[in-house]
């Protein structure tokens, strides 16, 4: 059976250690101080204000009686208590959360809890802590009121020593409040998609709840806060720390401190002495003028994935007073140094001096009711890596647990970190507020190496004063150490979008569309498509009443209008048209994921393709599943590992090997900071049985890829590709001054057409009859169109789009389109002048007709291998192309083939790990196309996830194998229940 960490099966086990409120409660240790949440055994529980009662001795007194109190998890919401007890239906399943009753949760609860002060408290500070709520609270101790705790930025913490019973039990009651709607911007801080987007339905009482930490810690009266460990890197050789915190001296008298540092790996200790004024906070910064121990030689650099480690650093500070103990505090941080540049109007990004191309994803939520907690996201971050990123983008800052920072340093993951701010043009209610968040939010992140880039406003700027607040609070609480954007889609950055499934061709073509922003590739944060999910998982959320064809229910997971920007019609279409109309549930979910695969790998490669030359960096919208969907993912909700995932994953390699589908190039892309030598690049073309085509020889290279390239190494010679149709056909134009339009398809290259010297002008071919038209090419003289549009018709009236406005240049330019137009008539639309004088062409070629080969079947293979000095495989790929280019229905042809596969399980540091051998035999009737691997339980069959998978989707030609690695939790599964399903899509074919 699959597990997740907050499926309903844990929550159920998690439960057992709740019991009554009065009786008995478990309480462990934490590093700062006791737990007081439910993981560690503390037992809380909920009830609406309007009716446990206002005052909150009455509450205490409702509570002692028990009747309409739900048991409740600290950290968490309130309506995922209901959840998790059975009295709310499961949102996951069917149009459940659309359907539940908003007005029971949109109000404030009380959240209530008892405790004991541990012997081990035996310092004169007893301190009570939390991390933060949604949206706000007030808190109350023995039924005195503490304060209150305003968003879920607020670390708020309450000197209760004189209330305790520290010999007996202690009552605890939080009144919630949750935000005041409109959400965005209006009640930021928050997460400002509970109300609902185009990926996420309404969450009943906007995720209000005790949605952070809550625990106590025990001092004496002088206390450190926000201890800050800055670096800096001279050379690669030394780095120079700068250790700073705040102490607070809680007494009446004024104090003479020590603090005492210890910094690990490699010993660093220091001791440094100061005095603290009675009744206040100082500010003490230590750096190698004070203490040259805090210069650190041969340091053991934090590195994006892909880079190099993501090593990091423990600093341990102690606070001693008359040589005891007062507070101690420990921080992890990574030594690195992030700059930038913007060159090209491109945002660049550097680490430690290497330019890092960026490879990423953007998290819309990390669990759309909050209920992701700690080893989960390490699993999450985890993927991430095995995906080859090396950057989150945290998006509206939505995700706020400690545990996503940890994960994203410990596996080399940049977090591109926003605020709580969408494109509105409205502030917050109380802007200061806000200001004072965002302050908390640098303070408390600012030590995780991981982040890169903090962005003020999602595809917005923020409204002033916020911007420049922003600005100032990043400068003075982060030093400008990291980069600050204040619109996440504009300025140095290439647009966001498009969101929905494209032709590969597109993402190689000039330009992939972008809402916002400049012309080109460049560093686009937001670029995705519609992912359908695997049939194993869409039987996990839609009703099998609604399982085939499609229909409302899944438009409830947004499959439909709700997420028009994914064109699910489109995707659809795509589907049936590429690979035939599927005919049931599981067709149409195994077509979308060979849709999943050729799309998302493509989005990838197509901005590799042009690395350096203008494009920085891509991150997909979206990486993480907050939720059971269909669309914008790479792994779903269930963690099943969609064709999404497994296209992302072979493109991102550090070292690739790649086709470009428009000009046929075959590149090598290093995106390591290291060149490497003695590689051979290969590319071969395979017929449906597997055969290679002779016309085809097998392309062989040897090559050097120099660190951080995309280095063309040859060019596969499919047929008339770049013909010529428009060479000496008839031309019109709009206006002329110069020459006949004739001039532009006489194969004369110094004969050109010129318009009259006014805007809006146009010439077009008549081909003659209708034609397969691929793109154009121009030859401009120096009055180029500043913006021109090429269009396509079939009368010569009616003008379709099939390039959208491109910036002209001087010399040859060549379009290609993102799809195969058809028709008779192709124009050149010129909009804007660059010069004072008119238009002016040269030449004009138009690229088309019909390509088929005989010798290539309508459906046929491209099979890429780079290989190191001894010959071992470095990467591999496999393509899929149709001779009508879109057109893949060929593959139902593909005979079926039994793989043999052999596979040993071990155990390895508490997993699991199954090594499997997966082998299309060499009397195979074919190849064996798309098999997808999985790990299910024998007994049942059903997938065992999450699954670590070395390659899960791939094809293999005959007498061909496949090495797999698999990793799983022992939690998950017994050992002698694991097994491998190897799947062909052939296999569906019998």
């Amino acid at each position: 059976m699959m597990v997740r960490t907050y499926s309903p099966f844990y929550w159920q086990v998690a439960l057992c250690f709740f019991i009554s409120f009065t009786c008995f409660f478990y309480i462990v240790h934490a590093q700062r101080g006791i737990s007081l949440n439910s993981q560690d055994g503390l037992s809380w529980r909920v009830k609406p204000q309007d009716l446990a009662g206002a005052e909150v001795q009455q509450v205490l007194e409702d509570a002692k009686r028990g009747e309409g109190w739900v048991n409740a998890w600290v950290p968490g919401t309130v309506y995922a208590a209901y959840v998790e007890q059975g009295l709310e239906k499961d949102p996951n399943v069917g149009d459940h959360i659309w359907t539940a009753d908003r007005a029971k949760f949109d109000k404030p609860f009380w959240y209530v809890t008892s405790f004991t002060i541990p012997n081990t408290f035996n310092r004169d500070k007893i301190w009570l802590n939390f991390n933060g709520v949604n949206r706000n609270a007030t808190i109350y101790l023995n039924g005195e009121r503490l304060g209150k705790v305003k968003n879920f930025m607020d670390c708020a913490r309450f000197d209760v020593g004189t209330l305790v019973n520290r010999s007996g039990l202690n009552s605890l009651a939080v009144l919630v409040d949750i935000p005041k709607k409109p959400m965005a911007n209006l009640a930021s801080p928050t997460y400002v998609s509970s109300a609902g987007w185009d990926w996420m339905p309404y969450v009943p009482g906007l995720n209000s709840g005790i949605t952070d930490k809550v625990f106590l810690s025990n001092t004496e009266g002088l206390t450190i806060r926000d201890p800050w460990i800055q670096t800096d890197l001279p050379t690669l050789a030394r780095a120079d720390l700068a250790v700073s915190f705040d102490v607070s001296n809680h007494t009446d008298e004024r104090k003479e401190a020590t603090i005492r540092g210890a910094i690990y790996p490699g010993n660093v200790t220091f001791t440094y002495q100061f005095s603290v004024d009675k009744e206040e906070t100082t500010n003490v910064r230590l750096d190698k003028k004070k203490l040259t121990q805090l210069v650190i030689d041969q340091p053991q650099l934090w590195w994006p994935n892909g880079y190099g480690k993501p090593n990091r650093y423990t600093c341990k500070l102690s606070l001693l007073v008359d040589g005891k103990i007062s507070d101690e505090k420990e921080v992890k941080f990574g030594i690195k140094k992030y700059s930038y540049d913007t060159v090209g109007n491109v945002l660049h990004l550097t680490v430690n001096g290497t330019r890092v191309f960026v490879k990423g994803g953007n998290w819309g939520m990390s669990e759309y009711l909050l209920r992701c907690r700690d080893s989960e996201y390490d699993t999450k971050v985890r993927l991430h890596q095995e995906m080859n990123f090396n950057m989150i983008r945290n998006w509206i800052g939505s995700t706020t647990d400690e545990a996503f920072y940890e994960a994203c340093d410990k596996y080399g993951i940049m977090v591109w970190d926003d605020f709580w701010l969408n494109s509105s043009p409205n502030l917050p209610r109380d802007i200061h507020e806000f200001n004072v968040a965002a302050i908390a939010k640098i303070k408390r992140f600012r030590n995780h190496p991981s982040i890169a880039v903090w962005c003020g406003d999602n595809e917005g700027w923020p409204e002033e004063p916020l911007n420049n607040w922003l600005k100032e609070a990043i400068r003075v609480y982060d030093d400008n150490s990291r980069y600050y954007q204040a619109n996440s889609h504009d300025d140095q950055l290439s647009g966001s979008g498009p969101w929905s499934s494209k032709d590969p061709r597109y993402y190689f073509t000039a330009y992939p569309t972008g809402l916002g922003g400049n012309d080109g590739w460049g560093f686009r944060t937001e670029l995705g498509t519609a992912v359908f999910t695997n049939v194993e998982s869409f039987k996990k959320f839609i009703p099998q009443d609604y399982w085939w064809p499609r229909n409302s229910m899944w438009e409830k997971h947004y499959f439909g209008p709700w997420a028009f920007n994914a064109d699910p019609d489109g995707y659809e279409r795509s589907i049936n048209e590429r690979y035939g109309r599927a005919t049931g549930i599981e067709d149409f979910c195994t077509k979308a994921q060979l849709l999943n695969i050729e799309t998302n790998k493509a989005m990838y490669e197509g901005w590799q393709d042009h690395m350096w030359e203008d494009a920085s960096g891509i991150m997909t919208w979206m990486s993480n599943a907050s939720l059971p969907s269909m669309i914008w993912q790479t792994y779903d909700y269930y963690y099943d590992l969609t064709g999404a995932f497994w296209g992302i994953k072979k493109a991102c390699e550090p070292l690739h090997i790649q086709w470009n589908p428009v000009n046929n190039a075959v590149k090598v892309i290093n995106t390591t900071g290291k060149d490497v030598s003695g590689l051979r690049a290969e590319a071969a073309v395979y017929n449906l049985d597997g055969k290679e085509v002779g016309k085809y020889a097998l392309h062989t290279s040897d090559i050097n890829a120099p660190a951080n390239t995309a280095l063309r190494v040859f060019s596969l010679g499919f047929a008339d590709e770049n013909r010529d149709i428009a060479l000496h056909k008839k031309v019109v134009a709009s206006s002329t001054e110069e020459n006949q339009p004739a001039a532009l398809t006489d194969g004369d290259m110094h004969s050109r057409w010129a318009s009259e010297q006014k805007d809006h002008q146009w010439v077009y071919v008549d081909l003659g009859h209708e034609e397969v038209i691929r793109g154009v090419q121009l030859n401009w003289e120096r009055a180029y169109a500043k913006k021109f549009v090429v269009q396509v018709s079939d009368d010569a009236q009616t003008w379709r789009d099939a390039s959208r406005s491109a910036m002209g240049k001087v010399g040859e330019q060549k379009v290609v389109f993102a799809e195969d137009q058809k028709g008779r008539y192709v124009r050149i639309l010129c909009e804007e002048r660059a010069t004072s004088w008119g238009f002016s062409i040269w030449d004009f070629k138009v690229f088309g007709g019909n390509l088929i080969d005989p010798a290539l079947n309508a459906t046929h293979f491209i099979k890429l291998r780079l290989t190191d000095q001894q010959g071992l495989l470095v990467s591999d790929n496999f393509y899929w192309r149709g001779d009508k280019r879109d057109n893949f229905t060929a593959l139902s042809e593909l005979p079926p083939v039994n793989l043999k596969v052999h596979s040993t399980i071990s155990k390895e540091q508490g997993k699991y790990v199954m090594h499997a051998q997966v082998t299309n035999p060499p009397n195979a009737a074919g190849v064996a196309f798309a098999i997808r691997v999985q790990a299910v339980a024998k007994d049942s069959g059903e997938q065992i996830a999450p699954a670590i998978i070395s390659d899960g989707y791939f094809s293999l030609l005959r007498g061909e194998s496949k090495a797999i690695r698999i990793e799983l939790d022992e939690a998950l599964v017994a050992q002698d229940n694991i097994a491998l399903k190897a799947t062909p899509y052939n296999a569906f074919n019998n």
